[in-house]
């Protein structure tokens, strides 16, 4: 059995321009020919096809006989000009119906070109969707022309090829560091099981220790884990965008340190005007937590750390300096590199202001790490500032991940 041609988008068109044509063309030929029937007088030469009939002729005015009425010289001269009426209509009708078939040939075969040649962005976009897989997220279509329908949806196509290429990046950046992290804790449990396991006279004791350091391990894991994912979500950037006051959010998260603060001996100072950004709360407070966790941690007994906020020039300023060592400038300009910790210890795994920058880079801002002559570190981050019509009066900020 021959199938016919597959009901493309291209076909669908090229049949309904030519209806379209066929329609309007018999109903503009139907009104044409209507008219003509409507005024249409018989303009033959009436003298010589009486002359054919053999019939005499009476007076003539114009093209038109005076025959006495009822006689039979008028009723030939009304049924000649009837024939000649009708001869003409008729050759009327054949060719109005001859140019209507040409005309809808033509419109369908004009159809059929114009419909590919609109429709060519779209096998553009089909190409490029056939050629994209996980390991060339690359590709973009770039259409160019005028801002239509079309050229929509192919920026839209570019956008999400962009966020999945954004997406499968961050997946594997966690695999990587994932694997990579995790084989020394995990090497350490081996470790501390065998030498368990080997000892035939290992005592209770010595398997709680066993089963302690393990403990200890599997919550380190644990943790790192969780900044590893905290670190994916960052460069994702997935989720709701809302209005959000970043002083309030370095307020809520001072408070939430208070404690850690106290301990550490380290004394706050913060300078808070309202900075309004468009972004999604938790992130952005996820980052300033781990700006001013880091200002704690690497710090120094008795030091400072002063957190301070600005708008101006549609840029709001976020800088978080704290005290400290100093530190080789070379050193801290690689600090937002994951798994990069400062030689002096202090905990962690290298990946607080690694988040930091994903966070900022997802919201479309800068980041900024210098080591300061008098020693510590400063870091100042600018983030787009929510247009003043879009602010909204000053709500309770969403409260998400406080821990660093």
């Amino acid at each position: 059995m021959i199938k016919g041609p597959a009901p493309t988008i291209r076909l669908r068109l090229t049949v309904l321009y030519g209806l379209v044509f066929l329609i309007t063309g018999a109903l503009l030929l139907t009104i044409g020919y209507l008219l003509v029937r409507h005024n249409l007088g018989a303009r033959g030469d009436i003298r010589q096809e009486l002359r054919k009939l053999g019939v005499s002729q009476g007076p003539v005015v114009g093209h038109q006989l005076l025959f006495r009425p009822g006689s039979p010289e008028a009723a030939v001269a009304t049924a000649i000009r009837n024939r000649l009426r009708n001869d003409a209509l008729n050759q009327l009708l054949v060719e109005y119906l001859f140019a209507l078939g040409v005309m809808t040939m033509i419109s369908v075969a004009a159809g059929w070109l114009l419909a590919g040649r609109a429709l060519r962005p779209l096998r553009d976009i089909t190409a490029t969707a056939r050629r994209v897989s996980g390991e060339n997220l690359g590709e973009r279509i770039g259409l160019s022309g005028p801002a239509d329908e079309l050229k929509e949806l192919a920026d839209t196509f570019d956008g999400m090829l962009a966020r999945l290429d954004a997406a499968f990046a961050s997946q594997r950046h966690f695999v990587a560091n994932a694997s990579h992290e995790l084989r020394t804790p995990l090497a350490i449990m081996r470790t501390e099981v065998d030498v368990g396991l080997a000892d035939p006279d290992a005592t209770t004791s010595d398997l709680r220790g066993m089963g302690e350091a393990v403990r200890e391990t599997i919550d380190r894991c644990e943790r790192l884990i969780e900044s590893l994912l905290m670190l994916a979500r960052s460069e994702g950037a997935a989720g709701g965008e809302e209005p959000v006051d970043l002083a309030a959010l370095a307020a809520y998260c001072i408070t939430d340190l208070h404690a850690r603060v106290n301990d550490a001996g380290v004394t706050v100072r913060d300078e808070l005007e309202p900075a309004w950004v468009q972004g999604e709360a938790g992130l952005l407070e996820r980052m300033i937590a781990n700006l001013v966790d880091n200002g704690i941690r690497h710090n120094e007994s008795g030091g400072w750390l002063d957190v301070s906020t600005h708008t101006g020039n549609g840029t709001v300023r976020l800088v978080v300096a704290n005290g400290g060592p100093r530190i080789d400038p070379a050193e801290a300009a690689t600090l937002a590199e994951p798994f990069q910790r400062l030689g002096r210890g202090g905990g962690g795994f290298g990946l607080g202001l690694s988040i930091v920058r994903s966070v900022v880079q997802a919201h479309g801002g800068a980041i900024e790490v210098a080591a300061p002559q008098a020693g510590g570190l400063e870091v100042r981050v600018q983030l787009p500032a929510l247009p003043q019509d879009a602010l909204v009066s000053p709500t309770k900020t969403r409260r998400a991940l406080t821990q660093s």
